[in-house]
């Protein structure tokens, strides 16, 4: 498929290049699912005729880095950094665990939350609102003011979380009248974790209020999932389009699948995304299925809440797990496509039908089959069975998930477990730029 820009070589007419600035939290060095979105979208937007300006903190606290990401940054793209002043970095004096935990999206349950835990959930909740970056609002809209009249640039778009960049998108709006689209990669109000920061009617109040400023200010507005699109549809009548994630070609050998029968969860396993259907499943096919006990192995990649540890413990699968943390995007793409099945969790709630989690798309790709656990009816359920590519439970099907690990680990020792996908091209990183630069210049 040829694009506007190269037709436009092909018909010997300078290819006029349009200046976007992107204000974007995370961006590389940071690791995890936060900073891919933007970072594949700002190596593509060049191909369509844009020069993507991209607004990055000069300082940030991340936690989790990859420096590997660093090289995948277009050499088109223009940075711009301004130092940021971050909370959690003199919140980490009362107790640095608890401020990674937070600040990373672990959040302990309530039984096992120390009181310092319920005190810095409580200033997260109501003393930073919309969230602990606010700080840079102010210096980031009398710099950016500036340098968008000095670039001519005509569209910016703010990426969130963190949603004070949205604060910055409607600043500069009603200061600039310049277009504003507004990137929700997850909810706000409405996502999973912000009933756990322990609000006050006033400060629910001023979340909500601040939610329906922007999304009834800004120009347009991006949703990375159908149902986040419908909730926003009741506070706004701004055009709203659904841009999911997805994957890329990445530059990863060719390699042999593992010889055990391995489940392989990759990314945060947060305290409420607990499957207990799955660990009583595991374990009952340990007891009962011969060799399966020495064939099983569960890998765990990424940062792993305790309270899933320690049930893991408890119906005794310690022994079988492979606790591997934190690793490289590349290298996590390799377990992918080695590992004999993937895991995906969601946290089973009404909120949460809503979240299309991003490794989802790489998952698919990795031609390996799925196991995905989450709340009925999930955006993420119904492309896994368009996409044919894997098998979704309900929290409450361990029989029926039971007999789909069995059925797993049968093809595994005929050495034929696979799966045949269709669609996938729908979810490339290029295809989806494109959807993101129809939108862009619709009037």
């Amino acid at each position: 498929m040829i694009n506007t820009i190269e037709k436009e070589i092909l018909n010997g007419k300078p290819a006029e290049i349009k200046k976007i600035l992107i204000i974007t939290y995370y961006w590389p060095p940071a690791g995890g699912p936060g900073v891919q979105r933007w970072l594949k979208f700002v190596k593509y937007l060049p191909d369509f005729g844009f020069e993507p300006h991209v607004y990055i903190p000069e300082n940030p606290t991340y936690q989790i880095i990859d420096e590997k990401l660093i090289a995948e940054v277009s050499s088109k793209a223009i940075i711009i950094k301004k130092k940021i002043r971050e909370p959690y970095s003199w919140a980490s004096f009362f107790s640095k665990k608890d401020t990674q935990k937070i600040s990373s999206g672990i959040i302990p349950s309530k039984k096992k939350q120390s009181l310092v835990a319920k005190f810095l959930l409580w200033i997260r909740g109501n003393l930073f609102i919309p969230d602990a970056r606010i700080f840079w609002l102010k210096p980031s809209v009398e710099f950016l003011k500036n340098y968008i009249q000095e670039h001519q640039i005509e569209t910016i778009i703010t990426s969130g979380p963190p949603h004070s960049l949205h604060l910055i998108g409607l600043e500069l709006k009603e200061q600039l009248n310049v277009k504003w689209i507004a990137d929700f990669r997850d909810p706000w109000t409405t996502i999973g974790y912000h009933k756990e920061l322990m609000l006050t009617v006033k400060s629910e109040n001023k979340h909500k209020i601040l939610e329906k400023k922007v999304l009834c200010s800004a120009t347009k507005i991006s949703v990375t999932s159908p149902s986040t699109k419908i909730d926003f549809e009741k506070i706004t009548n701004r055009p709203i389009a659904v841009i999911t994630n997805g994957y890329d070609v990445e530059d990863v050998s060719k390699t042999l699948l593992d010889e055990k029968f391995t489940l392989a969860h990759i990314g945060s396993f947060l305290s409420e995304r607990n499957p207990r259907i799955l660990w009583k499943a595991l374990k009952e096919l340990v007891k009962e299925e011969p060799g399966f006990e020495s064939d099983f192995r569960l890998k765990l990649i990424g940062k792993i809440s305790q309270d899933v540890l320690d049930s893991i413990a408890e119906f005794k699968l310690s022994k079988y797990v492979d606790n591997l943390g934190y690793v490289s995007h590349q290298e996590a793409i390799m377990h992918q496509r080695k590992s004999q099945a993937l895991l995906l969790i969601e946290i089973d709630s009404e909120e949460t039908r809503c979240i299309i989690p991003g490794k989802l798309f790489e998952y698919m790709v990795s031609e390996r089959p799925i196991i995905a656990i989450g709340p009925k009816a999930s955006d993420f359920e119904m492309i896994l069975k368009e996409s044919n590519t894997g098998t979704f439970f309900g929290y409450d099907e361990k029989k029926r998930l039971k007999k789909t690990i069995l059925a797993h680990y049968s093809l595994y020792k005929q050495s034929n477990l696979k799966v045949y996908p269709v669609g996938l091209q729908n979810y490339t990183r290029k295809n989806l730029t494109q959807q993101l630069v129809n939108f862009i210049n619709e009037t």
